[in-house]
């Protein structure tokens, strides 16, 4: 059971964010919902939020506008994404904005909760302009990573990796998740794309000294975590 913490859900649709709130405040959560994007901005404003359930699209102002504005303006708070659409591209938008995760409609309810859950079981660090991870930082809005305070070179694909895998520290990501935030825009994609670029990730890490660990779990996807002191 949730102790007190604060949900903003922004959805137009008056009957799901009654399904939304209803359920949310059975689970122990203090919920606030808007209709719209501009409301949603005030309201983070006026109030602090543990998790924003942002559908994308709003009347006005979008969905995604209104994570671009709040990244922009160093808001921390996790985003969870709720659409309609199922095309991958928006999706990437979504995440590239500064979005935390997504569910698309229609959704069990079970599953948006333990998502939801997921989320405020991050440490607050791992949100918004700033991930980091031992000595390997990454900046969110240059898109550029950091070893021990020092720029790194890396290929477009292999930054995309490194976020993805960085704003889920500890959690395992999936390989369709990884593809479709790489590839989303490429159209076909080679059977063995994704281990080429998670394995060329990895070795520059490690040949750079980053003091973390991408490991793979078969048949499930990747995760990144710390190096274990020996």
């Amino acid at each position: 059971m949730a102790t007190g913490k604060h949900i903003l859900v922004v959805e137009d649709a008056e009957d799901l964010a009654t399904v939304l709130r209803d359920r949310f405040r059975r689970e122990g959560y203090n919920v606030e919902t808007v209709r719209d994007g501009e409301s949603a901005l005030h309201a983070t404003e006026q109030f602090s939020f543990d998790l924003i359930l942002l559908d994308l699209m709003l009347p006005g102002i979008s969905g995604f506008e209104v994570c671009r504005q709040l990244r922009q303006r160093d808001h921390a708070t996790p985003i969870l994404m709720l659409t309609a659409r199922s095309e991958t591209v928006d999706k990437i938008v979504g995440l590239r904005l500064g979005a935390d995760d997504y569910v698309t409609k229609p959704f069990d309810m079970g599953e948006l909760v333990a998502r939801l859950e997921a989320l405020l079981r991050r440490p607050g660090q791992l949100l918004g302009r700033s991930l980091q991870m031992a000595n390997l930082a990454f900046d969110t809005e240059s898109r550029q990573a950091f070893i021990d305070n020092q720029p790194q070179v890396l290929s477009a694909r292999e930054t995309a990796v490194l976020e993805l895998l960085m704003r889920r520290k500890d959690r395992v990501v999936s390989k369709k998740l990884v593809e479709d935030h790489i590839f989303g825009l490429s159209g076909e994609v080679a059977s063995n794309a994704v281990e080429v670029y998670v394995h060329r990730l990895r070795k520059q890490l490690s040949e750079r000294g980053a003091k973390v660990q991408i490991h793979t779990i078969r048949g499930v996807g990747y995760l990144i975590a710390e190096e274990k002191a020996v």
